[in-house]
């Protein structure tokens, strides 16, 4: 595993979670985006790291950027951040979520829809922590 480049940790049978992972795009200074469904790659190393820091994947997307986990909105802020403008998506996260006040407001509402469309669907939680 290379520390180049964002690793984007998502769930994948999120409807709004899929769409964001295969359509963010990072701007080419900032290197690979890096694509893992918490769901099929449980046994990845980095899902490894993110089970020990106690990181709930059922209450926020992670990102993994120099060597530093990001969770939640911060994961959101540094989207915006670290995004290009290529595409309508990428163009809208960037302008909105570069302000960690605007992820900090907007991620609980985001957060409450993934949850809503995955009871919706009869899908139960990752709980990657073991909490349920």
């Amino acid at each position: 595993m290379s520390s180049d480049g964002v690793y984007f940790i998502y769930d994948g049978e999120c409807p709004i979670c899929n769409y964001a992972a295969h359509t963010f795009r990072i701007k080419q200074a900032v290197g690979e985006l890096h694509l893992i469904n918490a769901r099929e790659e449980k046994l990845h190393p980095l899902i490894q790291e993110v089970n020990k820091k106690g990181l709930d994947l059922d209450e926020g997307m992670v990102l993994f950027y120099q060597g530093s986990f990001y969770h939640g909105q911060d994961a959101l802020h540094l989207m915006g951040l670290l995004g290009s403008n290529n595409g309508w998506f990428n163009r809208i996260n960037a302008f909105l979520f570069q302000s960690k006040p605007v992820a900090e407001l907007c991620y609980p509402a985001m957060r409450g829809m993934r949850n809503a469309l995955l009871r919706a669907r009869g899908i139960a939680k990752i709980n990657n922590l073991g909490k349920r």
